[in-house]
């Protein structure tokens, strides 16, 4: 059994005297913090930009998969709805703000960088080439833009 000693005070004409007891009973197990609102979201993510974060931090503080939003919506139902929230939207076009802000500096607080391989048919290839040639950027660029977009969960194929 665990036990706990608590002291407790009393006040006497001799003053106070400190009494110890036992408990068996477990130390009460704080409460998970209240869901984040979406204007509680878009305040964190305010605030974050207005420090001028570097892009990778703002992302995976609120957009990663611990961050604020992730946190709060944890159900593909409630991500799409907020993902259709004007607070989402300008959360977007913040991202897109750092991210031309800050380029390829390296972000304040280091994250290694992982590399990944996607098989696309040549026309794609070539579609995303032209893209970026237009848009005078580069492809890494161009497809993480592309990644960070909200995609309608009914336009991506399920594995069979």
């Amino acid at each position: 059994m665990h036990e706990q000693s608590f002291s407790s005070y009393s006040s006497s004409s001799q003053g106070a005297s400190a009494t110890t007891f036992a408990s068996s009973a477990p130390a009460p197990v704080p409460a998970p913090p209240a869901p984040m609102q979406p204007a509680d979201i878009q305040k964190a993510a305010q605030q974050l930009f207005s420090q001028k974060a570097d892009w990778i931090t703002f992302y995976r503080e609120i957009l990663g998969v611990n961050g604020a939003i992730r946190q709060t919506y944890r159900t593909p139902e409630q991500m799409d709805a907020f993902e259709a929230s004007p607070e989402y939207e300008e959360i977007q076009v913040m991202l897109a703000k750092l991210r031309e802000a800050t380029g390829n500096k390296p972000s304040a607080t280091f994250e290694p960088t992982r590399v990944i391989t996607v098989r696309l048919p040549k026309s794609l290839h070539e579609s995303l080439r032209t893209e970026a040639h237009e848009k005078r950027t580069s492809m890494n660029k161009l497809c993480i833009s592309k990644l960070l977009q909200v995609i309608d969960r009914e336009l991506v194929p399920t594995e069979t």
